[in-house]
């Protein structure tokens, strides 16, 4: 099963290191103040451009303002911008006009899929995470089942308290467009340090044909 790796939540230098020797498709940075796992005010550029170029580097934002999050972009070159609050289809194709964009949405049991359908030309990949007042890092599944109710053509990324445990499930979905899967909480040892044997298990089970 071919499936893009996200690890997001990351932070400190080594930690980045660690993670990078994996090979993960992407790594996430968040700048969404709120977040338990918030870079901080002034994060090193440097911690980001060190990755290797191999692994796309991810700046996640929760309702910036356009100025900021350009700024951040150019400050920081990204590869990709994750919106995961309430942005409307006109902010992601502004947006995408400057990188490529992973748009969230928060899914629920009576979530309105028709919702999507205005941001189709507006992004890259859509990102499913389980619905919160936090805007995500919960480490809670949504119910899987309601991603049969999915019916447009935009590849998506699965998130939302993705564990060890998950491998075989996720590998057993029958979903068409399912790109990637997002990882975060259920590998740390504490809000914005991953768990490297963890991860590294996980990476060679999920990899496995």
């Amino acid at each position: 099963m071919d499936l893009k790796i996200k690890v997001c939540g990351m932070r400190e230098f080594t930690n980045i290191g660690d993670v990078s020797d994996l090979k993960p498709d992407m790594m996430g940075f968040i700048f969404y103040p709120k977040s338990k796992r918030y870079v901080g005010d002034d994060y090193d550029p440097n911690l980001i451009h060190s990755i290797k170029p191999i692994i796309q580097t991810v700046g996640v934002f929760v309702n910036e303002w356009t100025e900021s999050l350009t700024d951040k972009l150019i400050r920081y070159r990204f590869d990709v911008v994750q919106l995961h609050g309430n942005e409307s289809p006109a902010y992601c194709r502004e947006i995408h006009k400057k990188c490529n964009v992973l748009k969230a949405f928060g899914i629920h049991d009576n979530f309105d899929w028709t919702i999507l359908e205005p941001y189709m030309n507006a992004c890259d990949y859509f990102l499913f995470d389980t619905n919160t007042k936090g805007y995500g890092g919960s480490g809670i599944k949504f119910n899987w089942k309601s991603l049969g109710n999915y019916h447009l053509s935009k590849p998506f990324f699965l998130s939302g308290g993705i564990g060890m445990d998950d491998v075989d499930d996720i590998k057993s979905l029958q979903i068409p467009n399912l790109a990637g899967i997002d990882i975060n909480s259920k590998f740390e040892t504490e809000p914005g340090l991953k768990n490297i044997p963890l991860l590294d298990s996980f990476f060679q089970k999920i990899r496995q044909d």
